[in-house]
């Protein structure tokens, strides 16, 4: 991204919507069938910035100073959001209300809590569990745990 864009709470509401109705999985080996979500794909967020061409990877950052880094192609197309509905009501703080990233085809730690920002970048950075020995990536399906799964 070549120059920084940022929505205040009330802005952010007025972003074009979408719900959401997708199965989530956590690395603690549990998944959740037809989780509901309604928020702002990534897609639309991306949409308002100048991104860079050399752009490959995203690193999203949260309260408490936590991240976690996902490669570009996984949040566009329709794969991701930054979801503040659960189930038709308000994202509960305790699941990253007001507001998470929802990427529901990688591993959970991947839909980071309480987001404040997605930072994009030419070169990935491993977030906070990736750099203490979780998998880079986090496929479900090829149950990408940790570093050498």
């Amino acid at each position: 991204m070549k120059e920084p864009v940022s929505w205040g709470w009330a802005d952010f509401l007025k972003l074009p919507a979408q719900d959401f109705t997708r199965d989530i999985s956590c690395v603690t080996k549990w998944t959740k069938l037809d989780t509901r979500w309604r928020g702002v794909s990534v897609d639309t967020l991306l949409e308002q910035v100048d991104l860079d061409r050399r752009a490959g990877f995203v690193t999203a950052f949260s309260d408490g100073g936590y991240t976690t880094n996902v490669p570009l192609p996984e949040l566009v197309n329709g794969q991701a959001l930054v979801a503040y509905e659960y189930d038709g009501k308000p994202l509960a703080p305790e699941h990253g209300g007001p507001a998470r990233l929802v990427v529901p085809h990688l591993y959970f730690w991947k839909s980071a809590k309480w987001i404040r920002g997605l930072r994009v970048m030419e070169r990935d950075e491993p977030g906070f569990w990736e750099s203490l020995g979780y998998n880079n990536h986090g496929d479900p399906w090829k149950e990408e745990r940790y570093t050498d799964d």
